[in-house]
């Protein structure tokens, strides 16, 4: 739970981790916070600078091999964020993001990396590029309405124990066994870009209701349900 009335939302080495705009993750759950009256601000975290452990959330988003390599040496050298996740703070990954936060992940040239071991994955790279819209069903525990997101990778994802799908794939890839993405605690990450979070507000507010440490009640904003039923419908007729 926040110790200060503003939240402040840490996003993670946006200028190695950036793709398909993945840094609006940030900015949705600021504005959601905002919209309800909650005051909270985007710190920006650049390559060379710490990490301050003592921020609300922290979002990092995807990359290519050399960017999530650079960012996992960077990350597990820095310590900041491993420090906050120890403490509780929620934390959010996306694509490469989901494979730093994993145990270790290798890359297209055979090396094997070490990640920030927040999650329980392991990554591979597989035999075909996973690109596409895709449905996701989550956990009952994670929300009940359908997730949809854009993948884009070649990674396959193996969840171990001590982490938990985010739930079961019903249209596209996700880690390659039919689950998608990965929670352990307050550490949540998914192979979807989109960004993922402006077209699924309920896995928005999951997040946002860790943060502050209660669930918080849905948002009326039409914009984005029209978006929701555009992408579901467009995944129902192909």
């Amino acid at each position: 739970m926040p110790t200060e009335s503003k939240i402040e939302i840490g996003l993670i080495l946006p200028d190695v981790l950036g793709t398909y705009g993945d840094s609006g993750n940030a900015t949705v759950l600021c504005k959601r916070l905002q919209w309800r009256g909650i005051d909270a601000t985007v710190l920006p975290v650049r390559l060379g600078e710490p990490t301050p452990s003592s921020l609300d959330l922290y979002v990092m988003g995807g990359g290519e091999d050399d960017a999530q390599a650079l960012a996992a040496d960077y990350l597990r050298e820095d310590r900041g964020l491993r420090v906050a996740a120890a403490r509780g703070a929620v934390v959010f990954g996306v694509c490469a993001g989901l494979q730093v936060l994993g145990r270790s992940f290798t890359t297209s040239d055979g090396v094997e990396h070490s990640g920030l071991e927040l999650l329980d994955v392991t990554t591979k790279p597989g035999q075909r590029r996973s690109i596409g819209e895709v449905v996701v069903q989550p956990d009952a525990r994670f929300g009940s309405e359908p997730v949809t997101g854009f993948e884009n990778h070649q990674g396959v994802t193996m969840v171990g124990g001590d982490s938990e799908p985010l739930g079961q794939v019903v249209r596209g890839n996700g880690n390659g066994d039919q689950t998608e993405g990965a929670v352990k605690g307050h550490v949540l990450a998914t192979y979807l870009h989109g960004p993922v979070l402006a077209r699924n507000p309920e896995l928005a507010d999951l997040v946002l209701g860790w943060t502050v440490g209660y669930p918080l009640p849905p948002l009326e904003v039409p914009e984005v349900e029209i978006l929701r039923q555009e992408r579901l419908a467009r995944r129902r007729t192909r």
